[in-house]
């Protein structure tokens, strides 16, 4: 069998590994914002989510999402929403520039008492760090996605000399390695297929599970959402998005 014809193998390997990894050494931290959720969703809170780059691909994943909670909401910062921006390399030059996410910040509906989820896979630019800082500041607490490895290896961004990781209420390490590839072959002079997204969005769907099953136990139905696709869903959304209307950004 030629080498080639083994990388997806390895590559689904590797990918369990971490998923495995996380599930072992980060479930403690999983539960903990699981339930801050579930305390602020029973306290008439609201939940945003934020990442920059392909770290808003988790966050993305969590919002209108059969199957996930009605009330989570993308905080949208203009330029570095997934790699929608041309160029592209405009939005990793805008993760670095100083102020721009307080100014998102001010303009956002968040209150105090709300939950923003802040992911970042290095957790060293300016923006995830700043908006960290920002959040707290405004009375939110504060989630961090991250892989905390980057913080020995790489140095901050910001001018703090920071992390992500040190802002947050509860941080959640998704172990990914500092380079995000996970294979190498002798002809390639680079690593290549990244992990990043799927042990990441793992991460998010595990924290809005612990969430709904936090809330069913203390006698709070959750406001989650069913498939279009599904007789009968669309109706049930309606329902939903009717008793959750305060809380729902999506929409407007």
């Amino acid at each position: 069998m030629a080498e080639s014809d083994r990388l997806a193998g390895q590559y689904f390997d590797a990918a369990i590994d971490l998923l495995r990894r996380v599930r072992d050494e980060e479930g403690t931290s999983i539960t903990a914002a699981g339930r801050l959720i579930a305390d602020t969703v029973e306290a008439g809170g609201r939940i945003f989510a934020f990442g920059a780059g392909h770290s808003s691909l988790p966050a993305q994943d969590t919002v209108y999402r059969a199957g996930g909670l009605a009330v989570m909401n993308l905080l949208s910062v203009p330029g570095v929403v997934g790699v929608d921006v041309r160029p592209a390399t405009l939005g990793s030059a805008l993760e670095r520039v100083d102020g721009l996410a307080g100014a998102v910040l001010d303009t956002s509906p968040v209150e105090p008492g709300d939950v923003l989820v802040i992911i970042s896979l290095s957790g060293r630019n300016s923006l995830p760090v700043e908006m960290a800082l920002n959040a707290r500041a405004l009375g939110l607490k504060v989630i961090g996605v991250t892989s905390v490895a980057y913080a020995d290896a790489t140095k901050s961004r910001h001018v703090s000399g920071s992390y992500l990781k040190d802002h947050c209420d509860i941080v959640l390490d998704s172990r990914i390695p500092v380079g995000d590839a996970e294979l190498t072959l002798p002809d390639i002079e680079a690593p290549f297929a990244p992990a990043s997204t799927v042990v990441t969005s793992a991460i998010m769907q595990a924290v809005v599970a612990t969430a709904a099953g936090e809330l069913a136990e203390r006698g709070i139905e959750p406001p989650l959402l069913r498939s279009g696709n599904v007789d009968g869903g669309h109706e049930w959304n309606g329902r939903v998005m009717r008793e959750y209307a305060d809380r729902i950004y999506y929409r407007h």
